[in-house]
């Protein structure tokens, strides 16, 4: 019988010790707290599902990445790969009991089986939101918007890069390229990492050198909004619908944000090389850059996916749907390189353990801060000078920036202080503390 078992961690499989979750927990309260302030209303589904729901719709790499196995029902199964595929089935298995337009956010671990890179695992966290059941260009404007305020919220200045999947297939099917429009897209989406001369070379394999310029040109296109967009409109035959979606919205835009009109200030970029690569999208796609980080790519990305939902309903009318995810973990990395990240326990206060049989006591004195909103940890050993030294040290461990020391009546006496970043005592009644422990 085996008496040892090697503890190890699967590839692109992490635990987090509870200084990192500390961090990834408040940065994600203060996604959500974002979200919610918008009207958007939590949902969760299952990790796994049947793998018939998952394989609909993904497309291209994300197939082979699935984790799909057959479990002890001989049910083919797979971890799901994204949260927006099961938001997909879960609308069209609860639609008779949502109110459309339906705004939800999810945020949950996901897998893929790919290659591990900074910020990138094979298992890791999204934060999903959308609006399903309306194909308005408010709907589109509004997850754009939220995506720039929850970043503004975590003090980061990003990028929104925008694009029209709708307006580049108008553009293939002007060039009589349409049939091929899936490969295209797929190959347009891996421009910044393969580089432009391996994907004039890819493009003229599926299209013909000539055609293969002409899309080069139309994802090329820079300027301002106004300038991109006025170019690659006149590349794709003219004034269309979606050309004008894309006029509303940078509208929109700048009626909310009051941008700039400015390219180089403006924090909604029109980008016609961002087609996004899962098969699902149909309309308007963004991605998103931090403006001091760029190079760690998309942290949020998403669009509109017009009939994602229908492929799971047996109704004839398709519920158009528009949404993005922001990667936590990319974030997570980008906010360490920047030294950006939130401190663990900075908002935690401990109470010194001087008398171990007054721990009720200390505990009722705890409770008095907890009411006024302050986090207290009750310390639960020491006696004496140097177990009082030991606390500190194991405050300072943990992150903490203050530390109470009780009197001889802990409900009665004033309290000790104990700032450990200054290394000062400060004798005060209760009050004090929690005035000074709020204004910090």
């Amino acid at each position: 019988m085996k008496t040892y078992i090697e503890p190890k961690v699967l590839k692109g499989f992490r635990d987090f010790l509870p200084q990192s979750e500390i961090i990834r927990r408040s940065l994600t309260e203060n996604i959500e707290n974002t979200f919610r302030s918008f009207g958007f209303v939590p949902i969760d589904t299952p990790a796994l599902e049947y793998a018939e729901i998952l394989l609909g719709k993904g497309g291209g790499e994300t197939e082979k990445q699935i984790y799909r196995f057959l479990d002890n029902g001989e049910r083919d199964v797979a971890l799901r790969f994204d949260l927006t595929v099961p938001f997909a089935r879960f609308v069209a298995l609860h639609k008779g009991e949502l109110t459309f337009p339906f705004k939800r956010y999810h945020m949950g671990k996901v897998w893929r089986g790919e290659n591990t890179q900074r910020g990138r695992y094979r298992e890791f966290t999204q934060c999903d939101f959308d609006i399903i059941g309306s194909d308005s260009p408010a709907s589109d404007f509004e997850i754009i918007f939220l995506i720039y305020t929850t970043f503004l919220n975590l003090g980061l200045n990003v990028t929104i890069h925008v694009n029209h999947r709708g307006l580049f297939n108008r553009f293939l099917s002007h060039i009589g390229q349409s049939e091929k429009s899936v490969e295209v897209l797929r190959t347009v989406d891996k421009l910044a990492k393969i580089g432009e001369e391996e994907t004039l070379k890819q493009l003229s394999d599926l299209a013909g050198e000539t055609n293969a310029k002409k899309i080069l040109e139309f994802i090329g296109a820079k300027g301002s909004f106004r300038e991109t967009l006025d170019r690659i409109t006149e590349l794709s035959g003219g004034i269309c619908a979606e050309s004008e979606r894309l006029s509303l919205l940078r509208q929109f835009m700048i009626d909310a944000a009051g941008s700039s009109p400015n390219a180089d200030a403006d924090p909604f970029v029109l980008s016609p090389s961002i087609t996004r690569g899962l098969d699902y999208y149909t309309g308007v796609v963004f991605e998103t850059f931090l403006n001091d980080m760029p190079d760690i790519g998309s942290i949020c990305s998403g669009g509109r996916y017009d009939n994602l939902a229908g492929l799971y309903s047996k109704d004839k009318d398709s519920i158009s749907g528009v949404g993005t995810s922001i990667g936590l973990d990319r974030l997570l990395a980008a906010l360490e390189s920047l030294d950006k990240l939130p401190c663990a326990n900075s908002h935690l206060t401990a109470i010194a353990c001087v008398d171990m049989e007054k721990s009720g006591q200390y505990h009722a004195l705890a409770q008095k801060l907890r009411q006024d909103g302050i986090a207290c940890e009750v310390f639960t050993e020491g006696c004496g000078e140097k177990q009082l030294v030991k606390q500190f040290m194991l405050a300072e461990k943990k992150g903490l920036r203050y530390v109470i020391i009780p009197g001889e009546n802990p409900l009665g006496d004033n309290v000790t202080l104990r700032d450990l970043s200054a290394r000062k005592n400060t004798e005060i009644p209760l009050i004090e503390v929690i005035k000074i422990i709020k204004n910090k």
